[in-house]
């Protein structure tokens, strides 16, 4: 029998015969974990035109306020999750929770720019900690027969998250509480994140790999040099004209990547336990898998920055207005979602499928506005958006499934970790420069007109990457790991 918690705050392993008692308590709190990822990824967003209002700095501000925080998870996911192997899963997301929290006091309560984007550093780095622990826990807690339903509350999450958040962030920034403005988007992390922490000290189990790996900490370094040698000069060279620096750094990032995949190869070959399995690199369908996730997720996180800016700033919606403008794209992802729940067994060719609708919804953007110019309303855009979700629903449900399949069992840990960095690491990428074509676009200037071109070209952008990655993933198996022989 298992055994029952010995204090109001440390429960017991799960792993023994019966199911662990508290789990359906510890997955609510490791889903309030996910939602304050979520919502953080993409308030600023909406908020950003405010918070640099208030701060003040250069357009170079509104790029990394997204940049930073998706670039530090990216690095710190890629060892998160061994970290929870090595000293404890809960241990790990109760002191990840602790740092978001304070983190986002941090981000409340900064005073300039400079301090805002390290606060949102210090929370990527702290997500990157809390996160990937709930997974292990889950597989931990939950018998097979209930493993389906405990991962199927993600879904509905995260698609309230999606549509609440540019909502609520809109919400708080125009309705000033106090005088708080743009702040009240962290502040509000601080009751979420004491729940979470009190939840979690007394409902989450201790849960560690009886194996656990070693850290590879220079392997996170040289990752982590050559994320940055690439961000970096993406969002500074425009605002510098260019300098050689610029182009010396992304040659440098090509180097360090280089001698990053090296040194993995030689730690794996001594015995030792690298970051990214090295065989993977020698699978056509994983390769494949991260140059899709990294072209798509970049056009993504890129469009949706232009978007909210040329809402709020070029078309003048207010923040509430420009986030409820979102929610048809949010509506049109869960719906996505939904209907590609019957449709898995297309396997890539939904992946696919679902590129080309969304590159449709996003030619039908850039349609609206040549139509209605600047007067363009929430509610004409709405279609097109619609079009645009669905379109996303139905190329990310199967991708991560569909990229697995083509590794081996015992490369999927490392794998997971590194395409859910990867998705980090688009989202960075795709602020950096498409955030960086957007604002070259609109000029030292910026007018009516220029707003109007910079994001009917953004838009071209974005569709040109959408066909990338319909062309790339071809790189893809056919199918999903349960039905891969069928594909053979």
């Amino acid at each position: 029998m298992m055994s029952e918690p010995t204090t109001a705050t440390a429960p017991a392993s799960p792993m023994s015969g019966a199911p662990y008692r508290w789990r359906w308590a510890a997955l609510f709190v490791i889903l309030a974990g996910e939602v304050m990822d979520l919502l953080d990824a993409m308030v600023t967003n909406i908020a950003a035109p405010e918070m640099r209002a208030d701060l003040g700095g250069s357009e170079a501000v509104i790029q990394w306020l997204g940049a930073a925080y998706t670039l530090s998870m990216a690095v710190g996911l890629i060892t998160g999750g061994r970290l929870g192997d090595i000293f404890g899963r809960r241990r790990m997301f109760l002191i990840g929770a602790a740092g978001f929290t304070v983190g986002s006091l941090l981000c409340a309560v900064a005073q300039s720019p400079e301090v805002l984007i390290g606060a949102r550093v210090i929370q990527g780095l702290f997500g990157s900690i809390m996160l990937p622990q709930g997974l292990g826990m889950i597989k931990e807690m939950f018998p097979p027969s209930e493993m389906g339903k405990a991962f199927g509350m993600f879904g509905p999450v995260m698609g309230l998250s999606a549509v609440g958040g540019p909502i609520l962030a809109g919400w708080l920034v125009t309705a000033d509480f106090w005088g708080t403005s743009w702040r009240m988007i962290f502040l509000i992390n601080l009751p979420l994140g004491l729940a979470a922490l009190l939840a979690g000290m007394r409902f989450l189990p201790e849960s560690r790999s009886p194996r656990p790996p070693r850290l590879d900490l220079a392997g996170v370094a040289l990752a982590s040099v050559g994320a940055f040698l690439v961000i970096y000069p993406l969002v500074q060279g425009r605002e510098n004209d260019w300098p050689v620096w610029a182009f010396v750094m992304l040659a440098a990032s090509v180097l360090v990547f280089a001698v990053f995949g090296w040194f993995q190869s030689r730690r794996s070959r001594a015995g030792g336990d690298p970051l990214i399995v090295p065989s993977l690199f020698r699978k056509r369908a994983f390769t494949g898998g991260l140059f899709t996730g990294m072209v798509f997720f970049s056009g993504m996180a890129g469009f949706m920055l232009a978007f909210n800016l040329y809402c709020q700033l070029g078309l003048g919606y207010s923040p509430l207005k420009a986030g409820l403008a979102m929610v048809p794209w949010s509506g049109g992802m869960i719906l996505g979602f939904g209907l590609a729940q019957g449709l898995q067994k297309f396997g890539r060719k939904l992946l696919q499928g679902g590129t080309l609708i969304m590159t449709l919804g996003v030619l039908g953007v850039l349609l609206t506005l040549n139509l209605a110019g600047m007067h363009v309303s929430p509610w004409q855009l709405a279609p097109a958006l619609i079009v645009s979700g669905i379109g996303m629903g139905l190329l990310m449900s199967p991708f991560f499934d569909i990229v697995l399949a083509g590794v081996e069992e015992h490369e999927t840990g490392s794998a997971s970790g590194t395409l859910t960095a990867v998705q980090q690491l688009g989202n960075a990428f795709g602020v950096a420069l498409l955030g960086t074509v957007f604002f070259d676009l609109l000029g030292d200037v910026p007018t009516a007109g220029s707003f109007d071109h910079a994001i009917k070209i953004t838009l071209w952008v974005v569709a040109g990457m959408l066909l990338l990655t319909f062309v790339v993933a071809f790189l893809l198996p056919k199918q999903a790991r349960e039905n891969a022989e069928a594909a053979h």
